[in-house]
């Protein structure tokens, strides 16, 4: 079977899922499985996720290029270097009609690559800030999908962030919520709070949602699902033992994962988000209509992370709190309000769907078309 598209990019799981997502519109709309290619790092986690979700996908090696002078820096030039080489030769072999990239380092090699070999490039951008890769490769891409106005790169389509359909798809109603609580197995008569740092963990935000449990251990109408990314995942745990979050005695339902591959029955059954402000987030929380606590990255590039969630605060959607500001304490008199006035969680939820772009995978899949039949 011909291969109708490449789709590039990984490492960690807000990069993974967008580009599933991009890659579930095109089979929505009659593209064969098999017909896509994904092409990622084989340090991400795209490795586990991509395969898991019925694709294909290639493992380049390499990885992102630290943002100071630095003797690692040699050996990632050296990485990229090779991973274009392993991706012009995949290229040249599969001849896709087109390649999609979101970005990042395990993007670059088959964008890169496929502008060598005049392959249409397609720029799925999905920050308020485009990331390094995507402004280079942008420049001579046929197409740029943008999350928001204002991006910065020609030729831009605002699409508005991919989501996946297994997320789109949330029942978020009463009923939605208590059946996603049941599965889960918690109690939907408790509020629910979610708050997750990302698949790889936060350090800050974990240890500001122990603090504040801690500190709320006689809630018994509260639930926190913690989840505190596998790195960390040790260290969250033996610190959550110590505050006396797992003793029987506790009123409020504390549950900790590393890595939570249910992410969107959490998101159908929580009330309250608190999180990073990655792009794949805020994709859902808009798509989703749910109120949050945004804690942006520290020095993510161009400080995208803070630039995500302003957009979101400055529409009533979310509550911004500056990492170094980030105290349990802080954090419980940001919550407590948002918990106790179901009203304000409302008016939030739907400042947040106002913003929200539900089409957009669909949108971009159909650039995606349009690319490739221009180029043919």
């Amino acid at each position: 079977m011909s291969c109708f598209a490449v789709i590039g990019g990984g490492g960690t799981g807000g990069h993974v899922q967008p580009a599933l997502a991009v890659a579930e519109a095109l089979v929505a709309r009659g593209h064969d499985r098999a017909s896509l290619r994904f092409v990622g790092s084989k340090r991400g986690m795209e490795a586990t996720l991509v395969p898991e979700a019925g694709f294909e996908v290639t493992l380049l090696p390499g990885r992102g290029i630290q943002r100071r002078v630095t003797l690692e820096n040699l050996g990632a030039a050296k990485g990229i270097a090779q991973a274009c080489w392993d991706a012009l030769s995949l290229l040249r072999q599969l001849r896709p009609a087109v390649v999609v990239t979101v970005g990042g380092y395990a993007g670059f090699a088959p964008a890169f690559a496929a502008l060598v070999e005049k392959i249409p490039v397609l720029v799925v951008s999905y920050d308020a800030v485009p990331g390094t890769a995507n402004r280079l490769i942008g420049r001579f891409a046929a197409c740029n999908a943008v999350a928001f106005p204002g991006a910065g790169l020609p030729r831009a389509r605002v699409t508005g962030p991919p989501v996946r359909s297994s997320v789109l798809a949330l029942d978020r109603t009463t009923v939605g919520r208590r059946a996603a609580c049941a599965e889960l197995g918690l109690d939907p008569d408790r509020l629910l709070v979610l708050a997750t740092g990302g698949s790889l963990g936060a350090q800050a935000l974990n240890t500001a949602v122990v603090s504040f449990c801690g500190s709320w251990r006689a809630h018994a109408e509260l639930a926190v699902y913690h989840v505190a990314g596998e790195r960390n995942f040790e260290d969250v745990r033996r610190a959550a033992a110590e505050s006396g979050l797992f003793d029987r005695g506790s009123g409020l339902d504390y549950r900790l994962a590393g890595f939570e591959r249910r992410m969107p029955l959490l998101l159908g059954a929580c009330d309250l988000v608190v999180a990073r402000a990655g792009a794949s987030t805020v994709a859902e929380l808009t798509a989703l209509g749910l109120p949050s606590v945004l804690v942006p990255l520290p020095h993510s590039p161009s400080d995208h992370q803070t630039k995500n969630a302003l957009v979101l605060a400055e529409a009533g959607a979310a509550v911004v709190v500056a990492d170094s500001q980030l105290t349990g304490e802080r954090l419980a008199e940001v919550v407590e309000p948002l918990l106790s006035e179901p009203v304000l969680r409302a008016s939030m939820g739907q400042a947040a769907s106002r913003l929200g772009r539900r089409d957009a995978a669909d949108q971009i899949a159909s650039l995606a078309e349009a690319v490739a039949r221009r180029a043919a």
